[in-house]
């Protein structure tokens, strides 16, 4: 087996993503032969990996794995949680093989969540560059004004100085107490949707993930999981520019 980078082996044996793996090493978290590594680092089936104190077991021949799980309220997407709140990893426990979360959902959001065992499908998906859609359908507690939905449609500046890209906003519902938005983005900035608006007064009561990219989480029940279909991991691709 060829050396690679250490981020695309531990992302590839479907550890973490390849971003994750990054913040692994850059925390001394990683080991190669028993010595720290650093990003740059290369190695092979050869060597002896360990992350977090656990040998990182590399299989040369593995079946690539893409999941969709619909997210319930109140699980953290980590693999694990000093807090001991419940997490992700603990709804696809009966995966054979081992997969992680493709980006993120904050704890108080529910919906599509997808997973992997791909590094390379993984990185594809969450970067940046590629600006695959994200829709949500948001419900807030109020009545949602025309001044805030044309703030939202075309981009706020968020808490850390940054201006959103421009987000389509349709309004499904909109009463004096309660109003239901289905709202797409093309980024993946951090609580995002939150973070929108907030910025513009309103305040989130639901929170829940419809779609990524041609992707629909459909009547997938909470808590549940399911394969993605060879279709949909190609259209998935082909959103990216793959």
């Amino acid at each position: 087996m060829e050396k690679v980078r250490l981020q695309k082996l531990l992302a590839d044996e479907g550890y973490c993503s390849r971003r994750k793996a990054e913040e692994f090493i850059e925390k001394g978290l990683v080991y190669v032969n028993g010595k720290r590594a650093k990003l740059g680092d290369k190695a092979n089936d050869k060597d002896v990996i360990l992350l977090a104190g656990e040998r990182v077991r590399i299989s040369r021949r593995k079946r690539r794995l893409y999941l969709m799980l619909n997210k319930p309220r109140g699980y953290v997407t980590t693999a694990s949680d000093e807090l001991g709140r419940r997490c992700v990893m603990d709804l696809v426990r009966d995966v054979e093989d081992r997969v992680y979360p493709i980006g993120r959902l904050d704890r108080n959001s529910e919906g599509l969540l997808l997973f992997t065992n791909d590094g390379d499908f993984a990185n594809m998906i969450m970067h940046p560059s590629r600006h695959i859609s994200k829709t949500y359908r948001v419900t807030v507690p109020s009545t949602v004004t025309e001044d805030q939905l044309t703030q939202l449609s075309q981009g706020v500046t968020l808490d850390d100085g940054h201006t959103t890209m421009p987000a389509r906003v349709e309004v499904e519902l909109n009463t004096a107490d309660r109003s239901v938005m289905r709202i797409t983005i093309y980024e993946g900035r951090n609580r995002q949707i939150r973070r929108m608006c907030e910025s513009v007064g309103l305040e989130v009561a639901r929170l829940r993930r419809t779609s990524i990219g041609p992707v629909k989480l459909g009547m997938l029940k909470p808590g549940t999981y399911r394969e993605l279909t060879s279709e949909e991991v190609r259209a998935l691709r082909a959103s990216a520019g793959k």
